[in-house]
């Protein structure tokens, strides 16, 4: 779904430019935020389609951006992806708990990544609700 505005919450600098450059060759116009109070702020700001957001963050954890945006009547639209190191079964209940759309592990292949990103915003064009 080329064009669509995504967002990357990513605190380390090598994912974050393979994020950039991957997501940015398949179409997408790519905003970054290095912690989750930057990232919470941006998706605030930028409102964007979908967010790929990373769990182990500086300043404030995925698990308490992704509560604080899908408990929001203004945010809890936007389709989230927790992209991270975390792969205990406990981590991924808790993602989903807190709101997340879908669950991905590092290490990944950005073709998984673009692959997820646009099966869950098919997904989220099917849900009843603001776009």
């Amino acid at each position: 779904m080329p064009g669509r505005k995504i967002l990357v919450i990513e605190d380390d600098a090598l994912i974050r430019e393979l994020d950039r450059l991957s997501l940015a060759a398949a179409g997408f116009v790519v905003v970054l935020a290095t912690d989750g109070f930057q990232g919470l702020e941006m998706a605030r700001s930028e409102n964007p389609d979908l967010i790929v957001l990373d769990i182990m963050l500086p300043k404030m954890d995925g698990f308490k951006v992704c509560r604080i945006l899908k408990f929001d009547d203004k945010y809890k639209h936007i389709p989230i992806i927790m992209l991270t190191a975390r792969i205990q079964e406990v981590d991924k209940e808790t993602g989903f708990r807190t709101g997340a759309d879908a669950y991905m592990t590092k290490p990944f292949e950005p073709e998984e990544l673009i692959k997820k990103i646009n099966q869950v915003l098919a997904d989220a064009e099917k849900k009843p609700g603001p776009k």
